[in-house]
């Protein structure tokens, strides 16, 4: 499976980005699915993460209540709503794959994106 995600840009504080993450190669209904973002000089951190039916969602503290994760399996796509984005927001976005249970972990995913910027102004 070959993981692609899109959507990222420059967006000013408060305004919101789409991002996507599509594949090709396998189903992505097998997969529990990720998005991680890492800022410049910190480590890769857990976004949010959804079940293979996309019936439950898990999100960072960070995030809640802010960023929407969905999936439409039909399409093969994952996605990641974001909104009332903050500068603090600003980082390469990564969505990653894995099977097994839910995990926030990043070792453990095994299947990763190349990653999209996003870039949130003062």
């Amino acid at each position: 499976v070959q993981l692609q995600a899109s959507g990222g840009g420059l967006v000013q504080t408060g305004g919101a980005l789409r991002l996507s993450c599509e594949a090709s190669g396998r189903t992505l209904s097998l997969y529990i699915m990720g998005w991680f973002r890492q800022a410049p000089g910190k480590e890769r951190e857990f976004v949010a993460a959804i079940s293979q039916t996309g019936g439950s969602t898990v999100s960072a503290n960070s995030v809640k209540g802010r960023f929407t994760i969905s999936r439409d399996n039909a399409k093969n796509a994952v996605y990641l709503q974001m909104t009332s984005l903050r500068p603090e927001d600003t980082a390469v976005y990564y969505c990653a794959a894995r099977t097994g249970g839910w995990s926030n972990a990043v070792g453990s995913y095994e299947l990763w994106g190349q990653g999209t910027q996003v870039t949130v102004s003062s």
